[in-house]
């Protein structure tokens, strides 16, 4: 089975397709809270999961990063209004230092193609 891979750089890619299987790398986003941090990046997980023949209703499962679980509600509001209510992911979330201080939230998930790909 072949494997192609999207955005690459010198340390990674930011998606991996094998197969039927789509993996994304971890995303951020910018903004200057939580709220703004959420949106963008799952603005950035819809971009790379359509590159590579996806959408958020195929999403397999998805973890989540907060750099302060006081955040939980904030992230929470933004993704429950995102994701997919018919086809929600297996999820985790849990608290870590992220990258970079300025990073509030990240997010990494895997998909399935969709049939037209």
């Amino acid at each position: 089975m072949s494997i192609t891979r999207l955005g690459t750089g010198p340390r990674m890619a930011q998606a991996v397709i094998h197969g039927t299987t789509v993996h994304l790398a971890g995303q951020v986003g910018n903004g200057a809270d939580i709220t703004a941090q959420t949106r963008d990046m799952l603005a950035n997980v819809e971009h790379w999961l359509d590159a590579a023949g996806s959408d958020k209703s195929h999403l397999v499962s998805a973890t989540i990063w907060l750099a302060n679980m006081d955040d939980f509600a904030a992230m929470n509001a933004v993704w429950e209004a995102w994701v997919d209510p018919e086809n929600p992911p297996a999820r985790a979330c849990t608290e870590a230092r992220l990258a970079a201080p300025e990073f509030l939230v990240e997010v990494m998930v895997t998909a399935a193609r969709r049939a037209d790909r």
